[in-house]
């Protein structure tokens, strides 16, 4: 029979190696999830800024890939929308966008999910008529399969000095 080694027969200098390796696995896993973390802020940015090249560009094929299937839309007048209605509208000629930026965005992670929040500018026609809108949106995705999805979408008008805020 093979004796068991446990903590009580291990020798005082193996308990500080033992707790010492356990402490850094845990400060390395720490860092790794920071870097990870990172990553993941960039790539959240970067998907935002493709949301926006592919509104501009009537991209509802790359939409299609950003969004989840239960994706819902909740817009500034207070439109709800589902992901099919969502990527119909991009469709829509009609509506020519010739800006589509976001900025100060911050994300916020919670597991697996983050909200990626900010400022949009949009500039354009829609129906021949211009419009240059301000607004502040706040995007959900949630980390599945290996990729981040956006689940729901949320934008409100921003008050410009002086001005009203823009109706559609």
């Amino acid at each position: 029979m093979v004796p068991r080694v446990g903590l009580g027969v291990m020798s005082m200098r193996g308990c500080q190696v033992l707790l010492c390796l356990i402490v850094v696995g845990q400060l390395a896993s720490g860092q790794d999830r920071s870097r990870s973390e990172h990553g993941d802020r960039t790539l959240l940015i970067a998907l935002e800024n493709s949301w926006n090249q592919a509104q501009l560009h009537h991209d509802s094929k790359a939409l299609d890939v950003l969004v989840a299937d239960t994706f819902v839309s909740t817009d500034n007048d207070g439109g709800f929308q589902n992901k099919a209605e969502f990527l119909a509208d991009n469709r829509d000629p009609s509506y020519a966008p010739t800006v589509m930026a976001n900025s100060d965005e911050r994300v916020f992670f919670y597991d697996n999910t983050a909200v990626v929040a900010g400022v949009y500018h949009a500039k354009g026609t829609n129906k021949g008529k211009p419009f240059d809108h301000y607004g502040r949106f706040t995007d959900t995705w949630v980390f599945t399969k290996g990729k981040w999805l956006c689940v729901a979408s949320h934008t409100s008008n921003l008050k410009k000095s002086g001005q009203a805020p823009d109706r559609q």
